[in-house]
């Protein structure tokens, strides 16, 4: 592999690591300032001050392990875990509402195709 084509897989890593620190694992409103924010991340992930600030503002002197990736990918995960399910309950509850108007029948067909699609990604539906 050439050297070009590996640092821009080690940018994309990086960049990738940045944002998911940015939007996920220390979001706006998580810390006063930004540098709450990025200590704040630290913490949730066990690394170092320095470490954080680094990747949070994607030093292109920084990679990234593949150990690394996955303890961000699950404190980040979690909450998108949380919105997709947030997004899901609330299709499954327009379409309940669709079931229950004056179209119920002109609807039905539609509800029927969006829960089987739902239950084929294997997401419950709930109560």
């Amino acid at each position: 592999m050439s050297e070009k084509r590996l640092e821009k897989s080690e940018m994309s890593s990086v960049d990738f690591a940045s944002t998911a620190l940015q939007r996920y694992v220390a979001p706006k409103g998580s810390g006063i300032n930004v540098k709450d924010r990025i200590t704040k991340a630290a913490r949730r992930l066990g690394w170092s001050v320095s470490r954080t600030k680094d990747v949070w503002y994607a030093d292109p002197r920084v990679s990234i392990s593949a150990e690394e990736l996955r303890v961000i990918e699950e404190a980040a995960g979690v909450k998108y875990g949380r919105a997709q399910i947030r997004t899901i309950d609330d299709l499954i509850s327009r379409a309940d509402a669709l079931l229950d108007g004056p179209n119920a029948d002109y609807h039905r067909p539609f509800v029927d195709a969006f829960r089987a699609f739902i239950g084929a990604l294997g997401v419950s539906d709930r109560p």
